[in-house]
This record gives C-alpha cells, sequence and structure tokens, in this order.
C-alpha cells in the first residue's frame, strides 16, 4: 500500500493510482473550516475522507459522518480514517446524499467539496470515477444546500469550496434554502491574477451581511509556494 504524507509525520491518505488524491482544494476548504465551536459534522460526498480527517486532527473533540455514493471511495475513507487514527469519531454512510436519512437539525458543521461543473459541461473526464467527482452527475449545488439546510441546526454553518463562475449560484442555493452566506475568501495563483477557487462559509438561519477575508494566494513572485501556504503544509522554519 502506497501513502501520501502531508507532512512529515502528518497526516497519511492512502493513494490509489490516481482515484481520490489528495486535492489543494480539500486541504484549503479545511484550512478555511472553523469546526472549534462544532461537535457533530457531516461532509457531504466524503470522497476520500480528507475533509473529516484533517478536521477531526485539528478538532479531537469533532465527531464526523460522512455521507458518499461511490463505494470505493468509502472504502478508502476507511482505511484513511484508520491510518490517521480517528476511525472512532468518523462515521461514514453509503448512501447517496439526496436520500439520507441522517437526523434533522441535528449537525453544528456541513462541508461540502462538491464538482465544480454542471452535468454534461465541458469536456467529459474518461474514467468514470473523476467524471462523477468533476461534474454534477449525482447530486448540484442546489442538492447539496437543500441537504445541508435539512441538517443543520439554527445557527450552524455549512462551509464550501467551489469555481469562482459559480459564486451567484452557490450565494443563490445557500440563500435560497435559509443559509445566509456570511464569509468568503478567493483564492488566488498569484498576487493580482485573478481567483480560481473561492471558500465560502454560510450560517443556518443567519442575518444578512457578508465578511470578505484577505485573499489566499498559492504562489509568490518567485513561483515558490506563498507563506501561508509553507505554513499551512507545515513547511520552513517554525512550522
Amino acid at each position: 500500500m502506497i501513502y501520501d504524507e502531508l507532512w512529515p509525520g502528518g497526516p497519511r491518505f492512502t493513494r490509489r493510482e490516481g482515484a481520490f488524491k489528495v486535492g489543494t482544494d480539500s486541504v484549503l476548504l479545511a484550512h478555511f473550516t472553523d469546526g472549534s465551536r462544532a461537535r457533530l459534522a457531516c461532509d457531504l460526498g466524503c470522497g476520500g475522507g480528507v475533509l473529516p480527517v484533517l478536521l477531526c486532527l485539528r478538532h479531537p473533540e469533532l465527531t464526523f459522518h460522512g455521507v458518499e455514493l461511490n463505494g470505493e471511495a468509502v472504502a478508502v475513507a476507511r482505511e484513511n480514517a484508520t491510518l490517521n487514527g480517528i476511525e472512532k469519531a468518523f462515521q461514514l454512510f453509503h448512501q447517496d446524499l439526496r436520500e439520507t436519512a441522517l437526523e434533522a437539525g441535528a449537525y453544528d458543521l456541513v462541508v461540502a467539496n462538491p464538482p465544480y461543473f454542471r452535468a454534461g459541461s465541458g469536456r467529459p473526464a474518461a474514467d468514470p470515477k473523476m467524471a462523477a467527482a468533476r461534474d454534477e452527475q449525482n447530486a448540484t449545488l442546489s442538492d447539496i444546500c437543500n441537504v445541508a439546510a435539512r441538517l443543520l441546526r439554527w445557527g450552524g454553518r455549512m462551509t464550501m469550496v467551489q469555481r469562482p463562475q459559480r459564486l451567484s449560484e452557490v450565494f443563490c442555493a445557500m440563500n435560497k434554502r435559509g443559509i445566509e452566506p456570511k464569509r468568503l475568501r478567493l483564492v488566488l495563483p498569484r498576487a493580482g491574477a485573478a481567483p480560481n477557487l473561492i471558500l465560502v462559509e454560510g450560517r443556518r438561519g443567519g442575518g444578512p451581511g457578508l465578511s470578505i477575508d484577505v485573499p489566499l494566494v498559492l504562489y509568490g513572485e518567485g513561483g515558490g509556494e506563498s507563506e501561508e501556504v509553507r505554513r499551512l503544509y507545515h513547511r520552513g522554519k517554525g512550522c
């Protein structure tokens, strides 16, 4: 078995022939998500379980439920949970998130790293596993926000990573279901460039008012990782 390690002595994840890799987007979303006030959380479409692993390791008091339709991904998520010692805190549900019977109003936090593209848009991926992760074959933004709204307690929070081209859709889908967008952070490949990712936090039943964080810049002028990214991955002096 081959593993990827985020940093020396840090979280490790099973590697499976290009599938269920640890993506930068999941690492950034875990970094953006404040789980300090949460006790019960849910990852909608949890894939290989990267978000629950990262957040449970940062917040040992957190219990995570993961909903995933792909059986191979569920197996990988279980391996990753055991590999990182969080198997008692992470319960997996092999099911369609649109049909989940998880308890309504029970969750403090819902996270999602959903497909970035609408079904049928752009060039389809040849690998069916990658295609399902790439576009909305199994659940749309509206579906995810609908389920999140049902699961969240009043005042509970939802965080999501998406493409900036879909920002208005994210806000509309959240707001329509009573999740008020409260915080936005743009991810830039380098200073002065257009964003290539957005990180959004919404609150169930929240009042109007959006806070915009300082952008997260991935690479510096010389092409190397920015200081924030180096700190995030525990690289360099003092990490």
